[in-house]
């Protein structure tokens, strides 16, 4: 199973948000297990299945002058095992 999010902070949480809704949690491994209880919880993984979370940068958070220079600034790829 593949899922896909952009990944911001808000000045005190990080926050992943896709069209099926957000998380946010104040570091990136809090976010992590919410990711994971969340999938667990709607049933999208099951005992013995595994995730793949990537979660794209948002980067219209960033100033737009640098984002020529850090086009993948924050992508992260997260796999979760249920």
């Amino acid at each position: 199973m593949k899922a896909y999010y952009l990944i911001r902070h808000d000045g005190r949480c990080w926050v992943i948000e896709n069209e099926q809704g957000a998380l946010a949690a104040p570091t990136l491994e809090e976010l992590d297990s919410k990711v994971e209880h969340y999938l667990k919880e709607q049933g999208l993984l099951k005992k013995g299945e595994k995730a793949e979370v990537f979660m794209a940068f948002d980067n219209s958070t960033i100033p737009e002058w640098i984002r020529q220079y850090a086009q993948h600034y924050f992508n992260r790829i997260v796999e979760i095992e249920g």
